[in-house]
């Protein structure tokens, strides 16, 4: 056992690189940018909650 614990530490380690730079590829891809630019807007698309009705 104490033979094979330094390749699971390393293939854990490559799986995990290899996940995390799917997941930066998938959020930076083209077919994202829309939903992107959709959040980055979502905070200026509420309703203003202290201005007063002047009605």
């Amino acid at each position: 056992m104490q033979n094979i614990a330094p390749y699971l530490s390393a293939i854990s380690t490559v799986i995990g690189l290899i996940v995390f730079i799917g997941i930066v590829w998938w959020a930076w891809s083209s077919k994202r940018q829309a939903a992107n630019q959709e959040s980055a807007e979502l905070p200026f698309d509420l309703p203003d909650e202290f201005i007063k009705d002047k009605s």
